[in-house]
């Protein structure tokens, strides 16, 4: 199949390949594109068309034939994104299809971003790591310890003793 990008039939025929070549995965018709770990199935768009589509359709099967399930750290997460798409670029090549590099990197910025305004210090604004193995950041210029929501979905909120939880920023999902 030559890839057009422009048409519905371009991307149901993609899909249609895609269940046949790898009938150990699960497509199902969902809201958005995603891999369910918990329903072993990869999700997508009815409505989707054009190589965006494609793209987000090759990404979420990279992450089935990876068998991503869960991550613990927030650094963990844009691990998985980098190796799912990785393993995108190399599935599109079987369907002559190039997917644009331009368009992973704003992807995976989406998830950078997150991890950078996760790690910002609520008390002081400097920048910190996550605690190995625990969902708190600790601050390495005035100590202060936070969590966010764990959720890569909603604004991270961050909470210390004694505070309320404060929005820092909305996470955008037009790439997810």
């Amino acid at each position: 199949m030559i890839w057009h990008g422009k048409c519905m039939a371009d991307f149901t025929h993609l899909l249609d390949q895609l269940v046949h070549d790898f009938p150990e995965v699960a497509f199902a018709e969902g809201k958005t594109f995603c891999w369910s770990p918990a329903s072993r199935q990869v999700l997508y768009r009815a409505d989707a068309q054009g190589v965006s589509a494609a793209y987000s359709l090759l990404h979420e099967l990279g992450h089935a034939l990876l068998d991503h399930r869960r991550y613990r750290l927030d650094f963990e997460l844009l691990e998985l994104e980098v190796a799912a798409w990785e393993k995108a670029k190399t599935l599109a090549g079987r369907y002559q299809i190039e997917i644009d590099e331009d368009h992973v990197q704003n992807c995976l910025d989406t998830y950078r971003d997150w991890l950078f305004r996760r790690s910002i210090c609520p008390s002081c604004t400097t920048k910190a790591l996550q605690l190995d193995n625990q969902p708190a950041y600790r601050c390495f210029n005035c100590n202060e310890t936070w969590r966010v929501s764990p959720s890569r979905f909603c604004r991270p909120y961050r909470k210390t003793a004694g505070q309320q939880p404060s929005a820092v920023f909305a996470a955008t999902q037009s790439a997810l």
